[in-house]
């Protein structure tokens, strides 16, 4: 077999697994999709997640550390950015295009 072969192989079987276990929730509980258990991890998960990424990112920084400054500064930046226009993709743009900058400026 070659090589061409063997990856073509590789990225449809892994392209396949990935599809299964994306679909796979939804075939299973849809007699279920109205439980109020889900419908309560569904609207509070997400921002769950958020903190949880947020704490974990930020838990080798000191607060009082000038190294922890632009990842405190970008983290206000998207959060005003999501209150000030309610549009998750301008803040996380945002947010990411103004930590790169100071990344790229020696800051970050």
């Amino acid at each position: 077999m070659n090589e061409f072969w063997y990856l073509t192989s590789v990225i449809a079987v892994l392209a396949g697994v990935t599809f299964f276990t994306r679909v796979l929730p939804f075939v299973l509980l849809y007699k279920v999709a109205d439980h109020p258990l889900l419908t309560h991890l569904g609207r509070f998960l997400p921002a769950m997640v958020m903190v949880l990424l947020v704490v974990y990112s930020f838990k080798n920084d000191a607060a009082i550390s000038l190294e922890f400054a632009p990842e405190m500064g970008c983290l206000l930046l998207v959060a005003a950015l999501h209150l000030a226009f309610r549009q998750s993709l301008l803040s996380i743009v945002g947010g990411t295009a103004i930590y790169m900058v100071l990344v790229q400026m020696g800051l970050g």
